[in-house]
């Protein structure tokens, strides 16, 4: 539950562990035994329990990763359960995975429709668990996290000594003309300085890939572009706005978008080389269209 965060185990400032038992984890153990702090009712460690729960999700073990959920959520720490497998979500699962929509749904019904540690509360958290144990496991997001955080860290040492750094950021120095130039247009500061406006957006900017658009979205994004009664755009510039981004080189751009029989002047054509002196769009706008 989302008190749940209130109770997280912390550390005093002498190593020891300050925690607090919430009542419903209170009473006796399967044994008849007054429970100790964090205390299963199997007699097990919460910490340990939650711990091997997080691996199970991990290692895609259905069985124990179940039977975590069930003795968490039977011995009062549902709030520790959800918490847990909501953070998994994140921490331990890939990207995109519908996993987290069904984790949501079986702890609204586990914590505000049913007693949590009741028949239905504990079978809502076997679900849960079941389903974040079948879904795909990485660990992308706090590897890309780490690593991130530790180049920035070389990056500014390496500032200090007045050294280019042994490892960089994936898109090093972010200046148009480099190899991310397609981002500068006229929603950057930098691109609308270079008169970038929607014709460079269109055919550059608003790219997709490496699929491509839809069948239906190409045509629209074509019509679009054929009404448009201030700009008048080429076949090659119409073909290129549809076109799906190299998947082996996503952010190439050629320096000039023409049709290869077109041997206009170039003063008489729509300029889209990047020529950095000549505005492509300068009475364009981008207040209609997301970055």
């Amino acid at each position: 539950m989302a008190d749940g965060d209130d109770r997280q185990a912390t550390f005093g400032s002498d190593g020891s562990l300050e925690t607090d038992t919430t009542p419903d984890a209170t009473g006796e153990n399967d044994f008849g035994e007054p429970k100790e702090q964090n205390e299963t009712d199997g007699g097990y460690s919460r910490y340990a329990v939650s711990s091997l729960l997080q691996k199970a999700v991990r290692r895609s073990d259905e069985e124990v990763a179940a039977w975590a959920a069930w003795e968490l959520a039977r011995s009062g720490y549902a709030w520790n359960l959800w918490d847990r497998l909501n953070l998994y979500v994140v921490e331990d699962l890939r990207a995109g995975s519908d996993v987290a929509l069904t984790i949501e749904r079986y702890e609204e019904l586990a914590t505000e429709r049913w007693e949590p540690a009741e028949w239905k509360g504990r079978l809502c958290a076997i679900h849960a668990a079941l389903a974040a144990a079948r879904a795909r496991s990485t660990r992308e997001g706090p590897n890309a996290d780490e690593y991130f955080r530790t180049v920035a860290d070389l990056r500014a040492e390496a500032r200090e000594r007045g050294e280019e750094p042994a490892h960089d950021f994936p898109v090093g120095d972010l200046e148009p003309g480099g190899e991310f130039d397609a981002i500068f247009d006229g929603h950057t500061g930098e691109g609308s300085k270079l008169g970038r406006g929607t014709r460079f957006f269109k055919t550059r900017g608003a790219r997709v890939g490496p699929e491509g658009e839809g069948e239906h979205s190409a045509r629209w994004q074509r019509l679009a572009m054929l009404l448009d009664d201030e700009r008048d755009y080429s076949a090659a510039e119409l073909d290129r706005a549809v076109e799906p981004v190299d998947p082996d080189d996503p952010w190439h751009e050629p320096e000039t978008i023409r049709d290869a029989d077109d041997d206009r002047d170039r003063n008489n054509r729509d300029d889209l080389d990047g020529n950095r002196d000549d505005p492509d769009d300068s009475d364009g706008s981008l207040a209609d269209f997301s970055a």
